[in-house]
């Protein structure tokens, strides 16, 4: 899979940093905050591209991959609740340290960027929840692992850090999405709803809060 993106360079201080975009940012998709947990709403195209860009977290640990979506329309269903917070996304390698409080700072000083194509193997899926055996299932729960999404919200982005090993181990959630989600809506036209989520069992979630990612085909005005 081929991924059109968008590259910008801007320095924060002595720190030069190198943040990925879509080049064509979705459109029908939304991240939602409902505080007790997150959740996606997606089109095929969307979860594939999402999916992808996991993937490209996952080989880029000293880039930032930012996804633009808070601006987006709400499905034609609607928010699950009035007063929902819409997100943007930012994905990034714990290594890398950077502060999401300094994020807004960053954000302004990227300019246009310029065009490139990323290769993006498509992942295998994983064999089980947190994507290994139950060997490593156990030591993903171990509070010193590493292999743990952290999520940081700040200047209405919500920041996804964690190892290369969980972006490999997850991505398969939005390509399963875009993958089974348009035929499930057609077989089921009473019951459409297809999702995933990242589960707090799974072992994939430090100080995270579990995300529901949902399949929506129809979108509101303007999406």
């Amino acid at each position: 899979m081929k991924l059109s993106v968008t590259i910008h360079r801007a320095r924060l201080g002595p720190v030069e940093f190198k943040v990925i975009r879509p080049a064509r940012p979705p459109v029908r998709a939304a991240l939602v905050d409902r505080d007790r947990y997150l959740n996606a709403f997606l089109d095929q195209d969307a979860a594939r591209l999402i999916g992808g860009l996991w993937t490209v977290a996952a080989a880029s640990p000293r880039s930032l991959v930012h996804v633009p979506m808070r601006g987006n329309h709400a499905p034609a269903h609607g928010w699950p609740e009035a007063g929902t917070r819409q997100l943007d996304l930012v994905l990034l390698h714990h290594s890398l340290q950077f502060a999401p409080a300094r994020w807004k700072e960053l954000r302004a000083r990227l300019g246009p960027g310029r065009p490139g194509t990323v290769t993006v193997p498509v992942p295998v899926p994983a064999r089980s929840p947190a994507g290994g055996s139950p060997a490593d299932d156990e030591a993903r729960h171990h509070r010193e692992n590493r292999d743990l999404f952290h999520q940081h919200l700040h200047a209405e982005t919500l920041f996804m850090t964690g190892s290369a090993k969980v972006f490999r181990a997850t991505a398969d959630h939005f390509l399963d999405v875009a993958r089974h989600g348009p035929g499930h809506a057609a077989a089921h036209p009473r019951n459409p709803h297809f999702c995933t989520r990242f589960h707090a069992d799974a072992g994939i979630l430090g100080d995270a809060r579990e995300i529901h990612i949902e399949y929506c085909e129809r979108w509101g005005p303007g999406g």
